[in-house]
């Protein structure tokens, strides 16, 4: 029997999920008419997806519950289950299908009538499931009014809510609705949310600094290094937090981010190409081997980078790969051997023959570039 594809929305936004919301909501009012509800779903679904389902709920709630916004919120309010275990420390995401409570609230109740009921209500659904996106649209509508609320939600009990303090509030959130304030308007509740204990939401703050840093570098490097100072955070977190909130600069070669982590900017070593490809068919790989020799006991961040071939030419920003972390003493060595796969057609870039800019980058520094030609 021939695989089926794994389908993510059907996985998640299907009949069962609508049932078991359909019956929540109908036990806590009678009048709820879940089989107009569910089949008026079912019959957008095959031609929509993942995000455009959570939409089709929400609106299709909208038509089924109560035409006021206060007892409709009232009425979702009511079924929903328990909150998720507030004893965890991560991975307790919730269940995906309340993500359509919190799209109801983005979109009917983001008033100035009904905003401090919606928020409120926000604080209540993310504990089912995280409503990051929804919180959005209040930010950008009524940035004093939520942030005074956000910040409260950094000293919640449970740890989605405090998550939601800082996920809600990312600057580059993905797929998530641009917010127009201020980034530092949300440094305050990453001052108290980084010495959080559970990692749910450590790493979210740590999210929400690497999207910082990709337009103010300097401003993360001065916070983690304030955030080392304060001693809030057990060291072991607070590397956790750093290292995940500083990948981007790192891959990028930032000696600031590198030198934070313990890396030297210049290490003194020898290398020795002992193998770098020219010549490279399609679909084959890219073969190179380098070795290392510390002048003096080095800890080494060595990562790989390749500008691609286009169709416009070769590309500007390179693709980095990493390649390997390695403490080494004076005089020892280690071997760096990759094969690069050159598939003509990923998922994630479709590839073009003519030549490729390869290059070895240690701590930041790149110690050695060379050229090879794809050929079909």
């Amino acid at each position: 029997m021939p695989e089926q594809n794994f389908s993510l929305k059907d996985q998640l936004f299907n009949e069962k999920k609508l049932n078991k919301i359909a019956n929540e909501i109908k036990g806590v009012h009678p009048a709820f008419d879940s089989q107009k509800f569910i089949g008026d779903c079912l019959a957008l679904f095959p031609d929509l997806e993942l995000k455009e389902r959570i939409v089709c709920i929400s609106q299709n709630l909208q038509k089924n519950l109560p035409a006021n916004y206060e007892l409709a919120l009232s009425v979702l309010l009511q079924s929903l289950p328990q909150p998720c275990d507030p004893s965890l420390n991560d991975n307790d995401f919730g269940d995906f299908i309340y993500a359509s409570y919190s799209e109801f609230v983005a979109n009917f109740g983001c008033t100035e009538e009904h905003v401090a009921l919606s928020i409120n209500a926000l604080e209540e659904i993310t504990s089912r499931f995280s409503a990051e996106y929804a919180i959005r649209n209040f930010i950008n509508q009524f940035p004093d009014l939520t942030f005074e609320k956000i910040t409260e939600w950094s000293l919640h009990s449970h740890y989605h809510v405090r998550r939601l303090a800082s996920e809600g509030t990312r600057p580059k959130l993905p797929w998530g609705k641009k917010i127009n304030t201020p980034i530092e308007n949300a440094l305050p509740i990453l001052d108290v949310l980084h010495a959080d204990h559970t990692r749910f939401v450590t790493r979210s703050v740590a999210n929400h600094l690497n999207d910082i840093s990709k337009t103010q570098a300097d401003l993360v490097i001065e916070t983690l290094e304030k955030w080392r100072t304060w001693k809030k955070q057990n060291t072991q977190e607070l590397e956790f937090i750093a290292k995940h909130a500083l990948r981007t600069l790192i891959k990028n070669g930032s000696s600031k981010a590198l030198n934070f982590i313990g890396f030297e900017n210049e290490p003194k070593l020898n290398f020795q190409v002992l193998v770098c490809q020219e010549l490279v068919k399609m679909n084959n790989t890219f073969n190179f081997e380098i070795k290392l020799t510390a002048e003096e006991q080095t800890t080494l961040l060595i990562d790989y980078g390749i500008q691609f071939q286009t169709s416009k030419g070769v590309s500007k920003q390179p693709k980095m790969f990493k390649l390997k972390q390695v403490e080494l003493t004076k005089g020892q060595s280690v071997v760096l051997k990759k094969s690069h796969a050159m598939l003509e057609n990923r998922s994630t870039r479709k590839l073009y023959p003519g030549s490729h800019q390869f290059f070895l980058q240690v701590n930041g520094l790149v110690i050695f570039r060379a050229q090879f030609e794809l050929k079909t």
